[in-house]
């Protein structure tokens, strides 16, 4: 994929050297590594403007501004079987928090499946992509800002 943030295409070229077994076994362990939005940025209740449509787990979105222009995103899931949910998070966040903002408007909601496989339901799909689509929809109305 091209003028994604290479910190995402590293990590979907890494996903993709592995087999099932070995992929579900990452993934776990990214969602060990989940960290909720920080109480400074928001608390509970979470603001419905915030919350991921389409999203079974109740996932919410924040990026958060850097002085280098970039952003920091942040994600909250509210259900505590959400492990697709907050992998996906501490995907989002690992790979595209600090990078530029053209590249991050620029990915495509359909990694979801690059990263989780085909056989991902489609109630859980939408959800996921639509945590993708959110965090680039943050990434180009600062895009349209400036």
């Amino acid at each position: 994929m091209d003028n994604i943030p290479s910190p995402l295409a590293e990590m979907l070229a890494e996903l993709d050297s592995l087999d099932r077994v070995e992929r579900a076994q990452y993934l776990l362990e990214l969602s060990d590594e989940f960290l909720e939005v920080p109480e400074t940025i928001s608390t509970r209740p979470f603001p419905e403007n915030r919350r991921v449509p389409k999203c079974e787990s109740e996932a919410f979105v924040w990026a958060q501004d850097q002085d280098d222009g970039t952003l920091k995103f942040h994600y909250a899931v509210e259900n505590p079987l959400g492990i697709s949910a907050r992998a996906m998070g501490a995907i989002l966040d690992e790979t595209m928090s600090g990078q530029p903002l053209d590249q991050v408007a620029n990915v495509p909601p359909d990694i979801v499946h690059t990263i989780f496989g085909r056989q991902l339901s489609m109630g859980k799909g939408e959800g996921l992509a639509a945590m993708v689509e959110l965090t680039t929809f943050e990434a180009r109305q600062r895009l349209k800002q400036r």
